[in-house]
Formats: C-alpha cells, structure tokens, sequence
C-alpha cells in the first residue's frame, strides 16, 4: 500500500471513538459477594471505565453498585468517595452500604469532611449552592442525575461542570429519558467522554430557522447508540447481560383513568378574538394553567372518592401545583405534605417516614418526591391528581412503587379533565416512545454487551467507500473519497479549483469516517485536510488559482465559558493552512449575509441583549472565497505556465475597473422617504434599498432614521434584513442570490436538500474570472455537483468527487442534463447555420 495512503487510512481509523478505559482492571473475587451476577459484571466494566454512567431498571440494584463501585476505585486512587443523591434517599445508600461494609456520613458543606471517614453522601442543593465543593473527593456518582431538570436548563448544564477535578466520575439513574438527547449529551460531557459541542455537532441535526432545535441524524442513529453503549449501560433487566432474571419480574401494572367534565362556557377566545366553543389545553401554557384552577374542586373530589373505597391501602398523591396541594391537604388532612419551602430536613423525614409505612397518605410534586425513593414496600397505589407535559417527572413518579421485588399489582389512578385529553394522549405517546428507544437500546446491549471492541469493529466498517466514476463529454466525476480521489489524479491535470471546504465539524454529510465533517475540532479537521490540500496543489496547473468557500464558526459561550458568544476565525485558519501548503494568498472576497436571519439562527446578535450590553455584540458572520494560487513554475515573472487570456474587446477597461477597484458614485437624485418605501412590501423593499444605496452617497444617519420610520408605521421586517446597503467594492458581494442554488431542483424533485449548498452566483464569477472556455475546473468537495455543472454550462469541463452516494447521484443528472442543454443548437443558431448551407 502507498505509505501516503496508509498514513490517510490510519488517520481514519483513529476517528472511531468509544470511550477510553482510564480506571481499573478488578477481579471478580475482589467484587462483595452480595451483589448479583449482573450487577458484578456492571460493577468490573465501571471500575475499569473509571467515568461510566449506569442507567439501570428501577429495582436492579443501582446503589448497591455505585456503592461497590466507589469502594473498588476509593481503594485503589486513594482520597475520598463521594455519591450525590436526592432528597429522601441518604437512607436507602446508608442501608445498602452497611451490608456492603461501608459506613456514610451525611454532610452540606466541604467544613463536615473528616481525615478518618473516607465515604459521604449529600444532597444535589449543597452542591448546587456552592456549599459543597465536589472537587474535594477522588470518586463522586451523581445518582438519579435526572433531577437535575427540575433546577432549570442554565443550572443543570453549570453543575455538570463543577466536577472538572474530579478523576473518576459516575451516573447513574433509570431514566435518562432517552429521547431528550441532550441529557444524554450532557452526562458525556461530565465523564469527560466527548465534550458536549462537539457531541451535538457530530450526531444532530440544526433546524437552519430555530436555535436549539435539534434532531438525529438518520444515518448516524446506529454509531450515536454505538457510542452511547461503550460510555452507558442501559440495562431493563438481568438477561439483557445473559444473566437469569429470577426475582425480576415487575408486578402488573393496572393505570385507571379518570375524567372530569370541564366548563365550557369558560373556553375563552382565540388570538383573533373568535369564540371558542370548547377548552382545549393544548392551544397553550395559560389555557392549561385555568384549566387545571377550574376543575380542581371535581379532581379533588374524585381522588376522595378512590380513597373512601379503597381505606386500607397506602397512597402517594402526585401534584403539580400548591393549590392542589392545599386542597389534597383540606380534603385529607391525614395526608403528610413535602413541599420546596419546606425545611429540607422535615421533607427528607417525611420522606423516609412514608417508605418505612408509618403514615398512609403522601402528598408530593413529582419533581419533589419522584426520583430515588423507594416506596415499594409499603405501598403499590397511586393517584396523579393532575396531569403535566413533563414525561419524566411523570415515569419517574410511576416507578417509585412499580420495581422490581414490589410483591404486589401496582394500581395508577390518573384523573384528568375533558378539556386535557389531548394532554394526555401526548403523554401516553412519549410513553409509547420511551418503551420503543429503551427496545432499541436493549437490543444493541443484547448484541455487544459491555464489550466496546466489537462495536469499534462495527464501526470501522464504515470507512470507505467502493469507487464509482461516471463521465460525459464534458465531465468526469466520481463517487470516493476526495483524497484518494486526488492521490489518483495527474498531476497538473486541473485548470481552476473551486470547492466550498466542510467548515470543520460544523456539518456532518455521511455516515462514513472518511467524511471531513466527522472531526473532533479544528485542529483534528485541519489534520485530514493536510491529507488532501497538497494532493490539490499537486493536480493545480503552475500558477493557476484555488478559490476556497469558508465561514467563520459561532463559538457559543455556555460551550466555551466565555459567557458570551465568540467567533472561531475559520477563514483565516484556512488561509494559512493553505499557504502552509505552497499556495500564494492572492486576496478574499467577502460575501454578504442577512444579519437578521443569522440572529434568528444562533439568537447571538439579539437587539435586546445589545440593550443590556453592547460588548457582547460582535457583527454577523459573512461568507470569504479565498483567492489562493499555486506558485508558478518560473518565479521570476507573475505569469501562470498556462496564463487564463482575456480579449480587450470582450473584456473592456469598464469591466476591468469594476472587477478590480472599488468606487463611489453620487447623484442629484432626492433621497427616498420612510411613506414611499413602507408601500413597497418586504421583498420589493429590500432590493429598492440596496439599488438606492448604491446610486446616491451613503449617510449612516439617514439609514438609521429610515428604519425607524418604517419600524414606527410596522413595515421593518424581523425575520430578514430589508435595509442592507449595496456594495461598491467588486471585492464585497452583497448581490449573490442565497436561495439559487441546486437545492431548489432538488426541493422541486422532493430530493435530498444539501446540508450547505454553493450558491450558484458565486459558482458562475469564478469561473468566467479565473479559467478559459474548454478548461478542466474541479471541486473535491462536490456536493450536488454545483461546480462541474456550472462549469460544463459555462464552456468548461467538469470534475469533482463526492462522498455521499445520495447526493453524487443527483449531481450526477443535473450534469447529463447540463450537456443535453449544450447540444441543444438554438434558433438563431439553427437558422444561420441554414443560411449557411
């Protein structure tokens, strides 16, 4: 093999990443004879994990094995161990560790840590409020970390990286909602497995009209669950591991649902102000939250109805609002309230008191009292005296008694009002989901169990591609990898380059390592690009030009911890990567963006924050075509070997001054006024104003007073820029057409759309710049084939090679269309060449 082509192999197969084993190697001798097969073999693969997260069924035993865990890697790192649990559950770790061998102490601050005790407990609160630092012990695990939601999104992401210092760190929980992907995210991000930018980057897709709106990748859901099981087990039951699951069958679940009739005549109004007939909770927040006020006394009622017919069984009364808590009080007063004003010691006893049976009826928010406790043994029923949209609050509170070892049927009351059925169909359906997602994982354990070598090997099958080329008159393409495409090519084949680059790990186009996209960070993109620019200079004709796309990256601050967004300066990184290379930097030109839609995009630019503080207010990120030339053989004279020649009569000095030079010009022309333009409409608005700006001097106050005016009579659009001034600088393009590109054939034929198109506009003015008609002009980086296409309706011959098999397919018609077009003689032409005859 070409040692070139081997380095490039060994490169790739270095991307496949599942989660390092930075802890320790234990025998199973070593592990407490008291724990079951399962939770041994879960103990031995954490301890050697040494960062692991454990999302065990309810009932399987997961503080016997955080216990475990923390005593074999305490043993061995020294310092001391240290598990964070909810409120209500320091007795259930207390219990377990003293038949393990292990003595707790329970503290709040780092003030109660002792030199002879080497194992505490502590409450998410101590941590959260900066009473505690975690960063004091060797070994912590986060148990139940999904209670974490309940103190807000800005929290949960700010205490997962308190524990920086932390060597060894552990999660485990039974629900880590599988389908809010980024909780999932999250936890990797505090074992250290993949930071939590680049994981949501790698596997998810944006929503180009809404930040924060993220989906799986089709084609990377298998390698995202892969990736999951080598840092995660997700374990239902025993035999999901091989093991026997005798003593784990969970009890009958029986879920009864209750509906109360709901007050129509209270339905209120739509937006528009029209009537409506019947309250749908659905419509929004405030309907629900008058909803849930109008039928409380019914619901209330209801619950006191199961419970007069039902006197000696044991009862938790799930809520999720205080007046529904006053009134389970007022119509049970032998109920026994936890409650968040509540002092956390007299929560956490009553708490306790209720799992060890000394009082029937429990009254709890879910977020509350929902996660850790076990209530199984003295209780088996249930009743929701409301319903939410929260799924994980609701599942959560449903498992407090449905475990495994709960010897009897478990019975769930759910009583809802009419007006919430489509509340609670959406719950039901997350339910549905939930069970489908926890399938698919334990599928994947069954198939690999907690051996990350088979499913490395998996995953190697996913580098390369089998070579396919089709070729026209015109053109020559090929579905490969750019790389070994370009180690294939001749060299000083290729007349001009243009090619937009991956913009680092920004997207993701295939499933395939060898995908550019598929890059931990800059650094590690740049290092497979050191693979392919200089087969590029190689195949470049002497002194001929390589003309880069790039964008520069929004570095968000809640990633960074700069607290405000940053630029990544990818432009000028690809620049000097290239002159690293041998290429001559020849200039930039700079493309125009919509601010506007950029803002609605990443919510960086937002006019309010610019309110609260200018300084974090950078400017809208444009887009850079790299003017980049390969040197030209003789050095000695500016020429290229083979120069690109123009005619003075088709290429005149006007044309010339404008390719080259900015200028201004001015006019006597009147200016516009605010009533004028606000008739024009959003679309006609936007052109009339970069025309006008063009044509007349530009006065920075006029333009700012115009927009007001038009933002005072509501005609200043907020979803685009409509007042963006025209560039006279050949070297800024504010003209180019964002929505021509090949994307629109592809919508119109209900094809793929690509990820990031080349605009066409860009395409067609670097050909005609820097090429003659019948040179080969190539992009490695082909895409939809934007460039050879182009580049064959333009007099030119097309190459390219491209990765994704989808998109290379499509290309590929556009460009037989392309030479079909060619052939096509015109009228004109037809009828001269029949004169001529």
């Amino acid at each position: 093999m070409n040692p070139s082509i081997s380095a490039y192999h060994d490169f790739l197969r270095g991307k496949i990443k599942l989660a390092d084993f930075a802890g320790f190697d234990v025998d199973d001798i070593e592990i407490n004879p008291m724990l079951k097969p399962h939770q041994r073999a879960i103990v031995q693969w954490a301890v050697r994990g040494g960062c692991r997260a454990i999302f065990a069924a309810f009932g399987l035993g997961k503080s016997m094995m955080q216990i475990e865990v923390a005593r074999l890697v305490r043993a061995r790192s020294g310092g001391k161990a240290l598990i964070i649990c909810p409120l209500g559950v320091r007795q259930e770790f207390r219990r377990d560790g003293e038949k393990l061998g292990v003595r707790f102490k329970f503290i709040r601050s780092t003030d109660e840590i002792e030199d002879e005790v080497d194992f505490y407990l502590t409450n998410y609160e101590s941590v959260r409020d900066g009473k505690l630092d975690p960063n004091e012990f060797a070994v912590v695990s986060l148990d139940e970390a999904s209670v974490l939601r309940s103190f807000g999104s800005k929290t949960y992401q700010t205490f997962l990286s308190l524990f920086e210092k932390v060597r060894y760190r552990f999660v485990a929980t039974a629900t880590p909602s599988p389908n809010r992907y980024k909780e999932l995210i999250h936890y990797a991000g505090f074992l250290g497995i993949m930071d939590t930018g680049q994981a949501l980057t790698r596997f998810f897709q944006r929503d180009s009209s809404k930040a924060n709106n993220l989906t799986l990748y089709p084609h990377k859901e298998k390698e995202f669950w892969l990736w999951l099981n080598s840092w995660a087990i997700f374990l239902q039951r025993p035999s999901d591991l091989g093991f026997s699951d005798d003593g784990y069958d969970l009890p009958p679940l029986e879920v009864i649902f209750h509906e109360v009739q709901s007050d129509h005549g209270s339905a209120g109004t739509e937006k528009d102000g029209q009537a409506l007939l019947f309250k749908n909770v659905s419509l929004g927040v405030s309907q629900a939250s008058g909803e849930k006020r109008d039928s409380l006394p019914d619901r209330i009622a209801k619950m006191a109805e199961i419970l007069r017919a039902d006197p000696d069984s044991h009862y938790i009364l799930w809520h999720d609002l205080e007046d529904e808590r006053h009134a389970i009080q007022k119509a049970v007063p032998d109920a026994v309230s936890v409650y968040g004003s509540q002092d956390l010691d007299a929560r956490e006893q009553a708490i306790v008191d209720f799992s060890d049976g000394k009082f029937k009826y429990l009254s709890a928010k879910p977020v509350i009292a929902g996660s850790g406790c076990n209530f199984q043994r003295h209780c088996h029923k249930a009743i929701f005296v409301g319903i939410g949209f929260k799924f994980n609050d609701f599942i959560q509170a449903i498992h407090r008694i449905q475990r495994f070892l709960q010897a009897q049927p478990v019975e769930i009351h759910i009583i809802h009002s009419e007006a919430e059925r489509e509340v609670l169909r959406a719950l039901m359906d997350k339910w549905r989901q939930h069970t489908e997602v926890v399938q698919t994982m334990t599928a994947i354990i069954k198939e690999h169990g907690l051996n990350s070598l088979s499913m490395a090997d998996i995953l190697a099958r996913t580098i390369g591609v089998e070579r396919l080329e089709v070729s026209g008159e015109n053109y020559r393409v090929a579905n490969n990898d750019c790389v070994l495409e370009a180690q294939n090519m001749a060299e000083n084949s290729v007349d001009l380059i243009v090619t937009s680059i991956p913009f680092a790990n920004h997207y993701e186009y295939t499933p395939s390592y060898n995908d550019f996209g598929h890059t931990e960070n800059n650094d590690h993109f740049w290092r497979q690009m050191d693979f392919l620019t200089p087969e590029l200079k190689r195949v470049l004709k002497p002194g001929r030009m390589y003309c880069c796309h790039v964008k520069d990256r929004i570095l968000f601050g809640n990633v960074t911890g700069a607290g405000a967004p940053t630029v990544s300066p990818f432009h000028m990184e690809a620049a000097f990567h290239a002159m690293k290379h041998g290429f001559d930097y020849m200039g930039m030109i700079t493309v125009v963006t919509d601010v506007v839609r950029e803002n609605n995009q990443t919510y960086r630019l937002g006019w309010s924050e610019q309110c609260k503080d200018g300084t974090k207010m950078g400017v809208g990120s444009p887009e850079y075509i790299l003017l980049l030339r390969k040197p030209q053989t003789d050095r000695s004279k500016g020429y290229a070997d083979e120069p690109v020649r123009k005619e003075k009569a088709d290429y005149t000095r006007a044309r010339w001054q404008v390719d080259a030079h900015a200028f201004w010009r001015s006019s006597g022309n009147r200016q516009l006024t605010a009533d004028e333009l606000a008739t024009l409409g959003p679309d006609k608005l936007a052109k009339a104003f970069t025309e006008y700006s063009l044509q007349n001097v530009y006065d920075y106050e006029f333009h700012i007073k115009i927009g007001e005016e038009l933002e005072a009579r509501g005609a200043l659009p907020s979803t685009f820029m409509s007042l963006a001034p025209g560039s006279h600088d050949s070297d800024v393009w504010h003209d180019v057409n964002r929505m021509i590109t090949l994307n629109g054939k592809q919508t119109q034929k209900g094809l793929q759309n690509h990820v990031c198109p080349l605009q066409i506009d860009i395409v067609d003015r670097l050909i005609e710049r820097y090429s003659s008609p019948g040179e080969v002009v190539h992009d490695p980086f082909g895409g939809l084939m934007t460039v050879p296409y182009r580049a064959v309706l333009k007099g030119r011959k097309g190459s390219a090679s491209e990765l994704n098999t989808g998109y290379f397919f499509d290309g590929v018609q556009y460009l037989q269309a392309a030479e079909k077009e060619m052939a096509m003689p015109d009228l004109f032409g037809a009828l001269l060449d029949g004169d001529a005859a």
